[in-house]
């Protein structure tokens, strides 16, 4: 997969991530694009150790199913040390 293939998948695996998480994360659509790339990472990771592949192709159903968990985790994690340095 190219890197501007893995640029749209992480912008829109970030954008669904967001969707799907309820709450105010903020960030605009370059923390988006940031947390789905990062989450597209880590679900790469996960996959390969879980189901021994990771990111396959672009069109691939496991390749968004698992770019799209990266991100909520990531989503998480970003939220839960914004939301600690806006408390503070």
């Amino acid at each position: 997969m190219g890197i501007l293939a893995f640029l749209i998948l992480g912008l829109i695996a970030g954008a669904i991530a967001k969707a799907i998480l309820p709450g105010r994360q903020g960030g605009g659509w370059l923390i988006t694009l940031v947390v789905g790339v990062v989450g597209a990472i880590l679900g790469g990771w996960i996959g390969s150790l879980i189901f021994g592949g990771g990111l396959a192709d672009f069109f691939d159903l496991r390749t968004w199913l698992l770019s799209i968990l990266g991100a909520v985790i990531v989503l998480l994690i970003y939220g839960a040390l914004a939301g600690r340095r806006t408390r503070a």
